[in-house]
C-alpha cells in the first residue's frame, strides 16, 4: 500500500515538472528530510530554498518537507528514485542498503578526527569518486552537509567498553554501525530516526548515538540520564536529487541551482559546529542529563576496543577506499 501511495505520488509529481524555463508555472523542487527545521541540515535546506528561489527569479519553487512530513527515513530513497520527491539529504548510513556500501567508510569509529580532515575528504577526490556511485541508482550527489560527531547516551553510564554490555542502542540501517555495537557487547536495533525518543522513553531500547543538536532538538536528554562525550563517529548527509528530473532542468536553471547548493552548503556546514555547541550548552542547562567527559586512558579504550571492526568490515567497504580515508586524515583511529 506504502508503495502504491509513492507511485501515485511520483506521478503527480510528474505532471509537476515543467522543462521549459519560459513556462508559466514554476519547476517544482520537492525536498524532503527526517530531522527538525531548526537543526543544521533543517536550516541548510531552508537556505536552499531561499537562493534558489532567488537566483531563478521564482522559475524554481522549493518545498521543504521537515521531521518526516512525506516519508519516514526507510522510504525517502525508494521515493526519490520513484521521482515522488525531487531531493533529499539522507545520512551516509542510507545508502548501504541499496548496494552503494563503501558511503558506510564514513560510519567507522574514530575514521575522522575533525572537521579539517573531514572537509579534505569530502571537498577532494575521495568524495567526488564516491558521489558518481550515485549515478548508478538514478541520483545525482550535489554535496556533502554536515551534522556533526556523535556522542553516546543511555541510562547508565558509559566509560569503559563493557558498561556498554547487553545494553541496546538504536542504530541506523548501517552494517558498520551494527559492528560497532557488537565490538562493544550490545545489542543493536535498527529503528527510523522518528521513531527514537519514544523507543528510549518507553525502554524498548537502552541508548542511542547522535550529534548534541539532534539529541536536543527530539529532546533525548529528557528521556537518557547520561551522555558520555565520545566524538568517536561522524553524522553527515549526501544532498542527492532525482538524476532524470537534474538532467531534465535547462541548463540555465541547473546552474543557477548548483549556485544555490554551493552556498547553502556553505552555510549549513558554517552553523553545524556552532549549533552543536549550543545544543550542548543547552542540554547542560536543563539538568536532565549528566555530562560525562572520558579521560584520555578511558578514550583509548574505547579506540582500542572499536579497532577490529576496521578488518572486519574491510570486505564490505573496500580497505583501498579506507586506506585513502586514513591516509587523508593522517591518522590511524588509535592515535
Amino acid at each position: 500500500m506504502r508503495k502504491l501511495m509513492i507511485l501515485a505520488a511520483a506521478s503527480i509529481a510528474a505532471l509537476t515538472f515543467v522543462a521549459p524555463a519560459s513556462a508559466q508555472s514554476p519547476i517544482v523542487i520537492k525536498f524532503s528530510h527526517v530531522v527538525a527545521a531548526d537543526t543544521p541540515k533543517g536550516k541548510a535546506a531552508d537556505k536552499f530554498k531561499e537562493l534558489a528561489e532567488k537566483y531563478t527569479a521564482g522559475k524554481v519553487k522549493v518545498e521543504v518537507y521537515p521531521n518526516s512530513t512525506l516519508y519516514k527515513d526507510k522510504e525517502e530513497l525508494e521515493a526519490l528514485q520513484l521521482g515522488a520527491v525531487q531531493m533529499l539529504a539522507p545520512s551516509n548510513a542510507k545508502f548501504g542498503p541499496i548496494g552503494i556500501k563503501e558511503f558506510e567508510v564514513f560510519d567507522l569509529p574514530y575514521i575522522l578526527p575533525d572537521l579539517a580532515s573531514l572537509r579534505k575528504v569530502t571537498d577532494g577526490p575521495v568524495g567526488a569518486k564516491l558521489l558518481k556511485l550515485l549515478d548508478s541508482k538514478g541520483m545525482t550527489g550535489l554535496a556533502y552537509w554536515d551534522n556533526g560527531f556523535k556522542q553516546m547516551t543511555a541510562n547508565k553510564k558509559l566509560v569503559a567498553p563493557s558498561d556498554y554490555k547487553g545494553l541496546k542502542f538504536r542504530i541506523q540501517s548501517s552494517k558498520v554501525l551494527e559492528a560497532q555495537f557488537r565490538a562493544l557487547g550490545s545489542i543493536p536495533q535498527v529503528m527510523a530516526f522518528s521513531d527514537v525518543y519514544q523507543a528510549l522513553q518507553t525502554g524498548v531500547v537502552d541508548g542511542q548515538e547522535n550529534t548534541w543538536s539532534n539529541i536536543y532538538t527530539q529532546k533525548m536528554h529528557e528521556v537518557q540520564k547520561y551522555a558520555t562525550v565520545t566524538n568517536h563517529g561522524y553524522i553527515g548527509y549526501i544532498v542527492i536529487v532525482n538524476k532524470k528530473f537534474w538532467d531534465g532542468l535547462p541548463a540555465d536553471i541547473r546552474e543557477q541551482l548548483s549556485k544555490a547548493m554551493k552556498e547553502a552548503t556553505e552555510y549549513g556546514n558554517s552553523q553545524s559546529a556552532k549549533e552543536n555547541d549550543e545544543a550542548l550548552e543547552q542540554i547542560k542547562k536543563s539538568g536532565k542529563t549528566e555530562i560525562i567527559t572520558l579521560t584520555h586512558d578511558q578514550d583509548e579504550a574505547m579506540r582500542k576496543a572499536m579497532l577490529p571492526i576496521y578488518k572486519d568490515v574491510a570486505s564490505r567497504v573496500g580497505q583501498p577506499l579506507i586506506d585513502e580515508f586514513l591516509k587523508e586524515t593522517g591518522r590511524s583511529p588509535v592515535n
